[in-house]
């Protein structure tokens, strides 16, 4: 089992940033991605998209559904950048309209996630972030509010 810890990247007035840090990691989930592809020129595009969109909703009105494609399951809050085609996916979890936990991704070379052992890697550890905040959240323990995860700060997750 894994453990992971929710780290704060960007907080605005009324939205909030997140990413997922690995046990014994130095860097966030979002970071790697970042860093694994800031200097590759055959997605520069698509990584300045999803920035570009980040961007625009943490400053703007926020994480709204739309910006999202739907990726997982229907009982998850698992979901995917950029909405439209490209190299590129980031999986994220959006908690609400205020809050985006951003997880990994990479070059999306087939036709589901779940048909690349990377991608879907990447999405099962998001499913079950999402399970356990649930969780917590049920308990009291967390809350989520106005761009905000009251209660995670100090908290570690086993996936």
């Amino acid at each position: 089992m894994a453990k992971v810890s929710i780290k704060t990247l960007k907080q605005t007035e009324k939205n909030g940033l997140f990413s997922l840090v690995f046990e014994n990691e130095a860097y966030s989930e979002f970071e790697k991605f970042i860093e694994k592809f800031k200097n590759e020129a055959d997605v520069s595009r698509d990584l300045n998209v999803i920035l570009s969109y980040i961007e625009t909703m943490i400053n703007g009105a926020g994480f709204l559904e739309r910006y999202f494609r739907p990726e997982g399951k229907m009982r998850d809050n698992v979901c995917a950048l950029p909405v439209v085609s490209g190299k590129l996916r980031l999986y994220c979890l959006r908690l609400s309209d205020s809050i985006l936990i951003a997880g990994g991704g990479g070059r999306k070379n087939t036709r589901t996630y779940d048909e690349d052992s990377s991608l879907s890697g990447y999405v099962i550890s998001l499913q079950k972030l999402d399970e356990l905040i649930k969780v917590e959240v049920k308990k009291g323990n967390i809350v989520i509010e106005s761009g905000v995860i009251s209660g995670s700060e100090n908290k570690t997750f086993e996936l």
